[in-house]
């Protein structure tokens, strides 16, 4: 393999692991507040949906963009009602997110467009273009959201009491901070970022919306946040890693390697969802989520 060659995947892998870093960092902001996200397939899904049906009927991709973000924040913010108001289980809320998003999805599509739950291809100004090395601004966005979680994280206020929330929402609460609307606004931020993974989706890699077009993505950057054990920067360079593997089965499809032959397609598609397992079982070692995630907080009187 040539430098030339190494630079394309490279390239590659990391457009391909921009939806998983967005999402991957929507699930750090969920969970860091206590709020187990198993949504954020659902809420990538619609905001796909949402995005190409904007970007589409405007014309215009940054339409599609704030679209797909605000079709993203309100299902994030039905599973804050179900988790953080109404004190739900968040696992059956998240999954019920999802089942709602592929079915919905769906059923408008093929209501809108009439092509089975497609939408027409999208062309010019209605898809996000490149702006330096084959990336778009989602690249770029997508490494500052990073940078400006890390530091958010660990030197902002807000940050800092998101973190408590997660991990003792008590003392949150006997400090005259509201815990409610601290987790209310991770769960916005997780909406917003998961808003951007799912117009890059279908603005950014596609070119239009396909039913189930997540594949799965949702639950992949999950585990890179397990294996990143909740922390921004190895969050973002397990996603990139993940990118880079995918951009390599890419490059890999129809290459005959010796002794063996050409590779099956699907062989070839399935070696990230592989990774991923052999990834989480073998290399992780113990992942410590925060102390209160999954627990609804009730007040003290």
């Amino acid at each position: 393999m040539d430098a030339l060659s190494l630079i394309q995947i490279l390239e590659s892998g990391l457009r391909l692991s921009v939806p998983l870093i967005f999402a991957c960092l929507a699930g750090l902001w969920s969970e860091k507040s206590g709020i187990v996200d198993i949504g954020l397939e659902g809420k990538m899904l619609m905001a796909a949906f949402a995005a190409a049906v904007a970007a589409f009927m405007t014309g215009h991709a940054w339409i599609g963009v704030f679209a797909g973000m605000a079709a993203s924040t309100l299902l994030g913010l039905l599973h804050g009602f179900a988790s953080i108001s109404q004190r739900g289980n968040q696992i059956i809320s998240g999954v019920a997110l999802n089942m709602l998003a592929a079915g919905l999805t769906a059923l408008l599509g093929h209501v809108i467009f009439k092509q089975g739950g497609r939408s027409p291809p999208l062309e010019g100004a209605a898809r996000l273009p490149e702006l330096a090395f084959g990336q778009s601004a989602m690249s770029f966005l997508a490494i500052a959201a990073a940078l400006l979680t890390a530091l958010a994280l660990a030197r902002t206020r807000f940050g800092l009491r998101v973190r408590a929330a997660g991990e003792n929402p008590a003392a949150v609460d006997n400090a005259g901070v509201s815990v409610t609307r601290l987790r209310y606004g991770a769960v916005i931020l997780a909406g917003l970022l998961c808003g951007l993974a799912g117009a890059t989706l279908s603005l950014g890699q596609a070119a239009g919306f396909l039913p189930m077009m997540t594949a799965g993505k949702g639950f992949v950057a999950l585990a890179a946040l397990i294996f990143a054990k909740w922390r921004a920067w190895p969050a973002f360079w397990t996603c990139f890693l993940f990118g880079l593997l995918d951009a390599i089965a890419i490059r890999l499809q129809g290459v005959a390697l010796p002794g063996i032959g050409a590779i099956p397609v699907q062989a070839i598609q399935a070696l990230p969802y592989l990774f991923t397992i052999v990834l989480l079982a073998g290399f992780m070692g113990r992942a410590v989520p925060p102390r209160a995630a999954g627990q609804p907080y009730v007040k003290e009187r």
